[in-house]
């Protein structure tokens, strides 16, 4: 057994582990805080399993974003869960063994962890995109070749699923905030100063980043959607340090209503370019006839701008609902 082996052992030893006590926790602030755990460990296993695209994401978003969204849920409802009936537990539990055993069951058509004879190393779809899209796209990276070129399209229809769920987020939480008896108050993390200094010497270095893995997408791990999520974790991080008021003042509400769709429209209108120019919709060649790679990296470099548009300020938009409930004005 190697040690790649035993290390992925390991890692899925403590996410098992760590669900579990998930499961059996009724504090809901130290659950929320396991959860980052589960996702920094699952990154961590991504990694190893060479989906750095995918363990980006989810450093991102399942330790970042989605934690400080928990925590602000927590800190307008309660931070204990109701207590269950002991009697009314076992259909759950009976539905988990159920599904469980399925997927155990199915898991015995698996190919071999690993092996070098797995349908994802010997199916010619495999050798097409990592050989052949070097000769069409012309970029390294054979995952943002595949998102952004290839299926295109499907990148828009998730980015438009992004845009739908903000905007019924936003919806569902944009009506007048029940103050209660006024002794409620934003948190002043920023009156530690160790917090606002450091968080002042973080902040030029997060955003850097987030151009970095934007304009870097298609070189290395990264893209639209990952520098989008990591801009927003920047503002977010703004917030919870500052105050939402002073996060507000640097990226106005208004402001971020417009970026929402203006996101979706860049994306739309690159393939209604290339439609202008007489190719296809999304046919990035259009824009470069002569040299169709360059037009590749023109179309792929301005629709990932439209996804980052469009994800930060999605999330950075949540935040600010989230946090706005029960906040004294």
């Amino acid at each position: 057994m190697t040690w790649f082996v035993v290390l992925n052992i390991a890692l899925f030893v403590i996410l098992t582990a760590t669900a579990i006590t998930i499961a059996r926790m009724r504090a809901l602030y130290e659950a929320t805080m396991l959860m980052a755990l589960f996702s920094l460990v699952s990154a961590s296993l991504f990694v190893l399993l060479d989906a750095v695209d995918v363990a980006f994401t989810e450093a991102a978003v399942g330790v970042g974003i989605s934690t400080v969204l928990f925590l602000v849920v927590l800190a307008i409802t309660r931070s204990q869960e109701t207590v269950t009936d002991r009697s009314r537990r076992w259909p759950g539990r009976l539905a988990v063994l159920f599904v469980g055993g399925l997927l155990v069951y199915a898991s015995q058509d698996l190919p071999q962890f690993g092996g070098a004879g797995t349908p994802v190393q010997e199916h010619p779809v495999t050798q097409v995109y990592l050989h052949r899209s070097q000769d069409d796209i012309g970029i390294p990276n054979t995952v943002t070749s595949v998102l952004a070129s290839y299926r295109g399209y499907d990148t828009l229809g998730e980015l438009i699923v992004i845009f739908a769920a903000g905007v019924a987020v936003l919806l569902l939480l944009t009506r007048p905030p029940q103050v209660g008896n006024g002794r409620r108050r934003e948190p002043a993390l920023a009156d530690y100063r160790m917090l606002r200094v450091i968080s002042k010497m973080l902040m030029p270095f997060i955003l850097l980043f987030a151009f970095y893995v934007l304009f870097h997408g298609d070189y290395g791990p990264g893209g639209g959607f990952q520098a989008g999520v990591i801009f927003a974790a920047g503002i977010v991080l703004y917030g919870l340090v500052f105050g939402l008021g002073g996060a507000r003042r640097v990226v106005p509400p208004t402001v971020l209503l417009r970026l929402i769709p203006l996101g979706v429209l860049i994306y739309s209108g690159v393939g209604v370019a290339c439609m202008i120019a007489g190719g296809g919709f999304l046919d990035y060649d259009r824009f470069s006839p002569d040299n169709p790679k360059a037009g590749q990296h023109l179309g792929i470099l301005l629709v990932e701008v439209g996804v980052g548009v469009t994800v930060a300020a999605v999330m950075v938009a949540v935040f600010f609902a989230f946090s706005g409930r029960g906040v004294k004005r």
